[in-house]
């Protein structure tokens, strides 16, 4: 097949890798900066440059660019997709990117499934991306209702194809529920932590919890504002109640009693076995 990337950052630069690694799909690749672009073909990342006259010919499209921007680009490009062209992005937050990329999609005919790998890295930009970025990752996909079960199956296995260890269906407002928890809110607790004063003299005094803890906090802070305001409604109330929780621990330590700790205590290391 022939596969076309838009934004050859952390996420798009290693969906091409990852798809020249395991496939042998050819890979048109498009990025607005000519240093990624150089660099892209010097790494054989992608077969060529994807541009008004590979478009149309594109079985796949990938686009791995900020929410809004991948919104804007796809309403954008609407006419330039082949009547069999599968539109996929790659934006964190699905249903502000849906409700204005399906019915779109739906007047021009190609099908557009909301999409969002789930991997990444502290860093960005292509010289990031890795060809192994995606091992051990799920990729999300949601589908309209009216996308048939042909593309879905399509997606499905060009996914599995490409080097994710599975793909899972649910819907724009599932995904992002779930995201703000798992995500979203885990950003928000490492930035905050980080904060502290005493986290400029740890060294030496820190092992895997807090480098853990921290990960997360060297973040993106112009596509992460984007990604919590889109999604601000089911972001706040985990927040809410995660301060909940950390009044609990609060209380119980304040109190001394360890009769009063210790099930606090346990209810976290029981609820964290359950997982496992």
């Amino acid at each position: 097949m022939k596969i076309g990337i838009i934004g050859l950052g952390l996420i798009g630069g290693s969906l091409a890798m990852s798809i020249r690694r395991h496939t042998e799909h050819t890979v048109f690749g498009y990025d607005i900066d000519p240093d990624t672009m150089l660099r892209a073909r010097a790494t054989e990342a992608i077969h060529d440059a994807l541009d008004r006259d590979t478009l149309p010919s594109c079985d796949i499209v990938l686009v791995a660019l900020f929410p809004q921007l991948c919104a804007d680009w796809i309403i954008a490009h609407a006419d330039q997709f082949g009547p069999k062209t599968l539109v996929i992005d790659c934006a964190g937050v699905k249903r502000h990117v849906c409700r204005q990329v399906e019915p779109v999609a739906a007047k021009h005919r190609f099908t557009y499934i909301g999409g969002h790998p789930m991997a990444g890295r502290e860093f960005s930009g292509f010289a990031n991306a890795r060809g192994n970025l995606f091992e051990n990752a799920s990729m999300i996909l949601c589908p309209a209702s009216g996308v048939d079960i042909e593309a879905r199956e399509t997606a499905k296995a060009f996914f599995l194809e490409a080097g994710f260890r599975m793909v899972r269906f649910c819907t724009p407002e599932a995904h992002d529920q779930m995201i703000a928890y798992t995500s979203q809110l885990a950003h928000v607790v490492s930035g905050a932590y980080v904060k502290n004063p005493l986290s400029a003299e740890h060294k030496g005094f820190s092992a895997g919890s807090f480098l853990d803890m921290t990960r997360v906090a060297r973040m993106n802070e112009v596509m992460w504002t984007e990604l919590f305001l889109e999604n601000d409604d089911l972001l706040l109330p985990a927040l809410d109640d995660l301060i909940m929780r950390l009044n609990e621990y609060r209380d119980a330590l304040a109190s001394r009693d360890p009769a009063v700790l210790e099930p606090v205590l346990r209810e976290g290391r029981v609820c964290k076995e359950a997982l496992d």
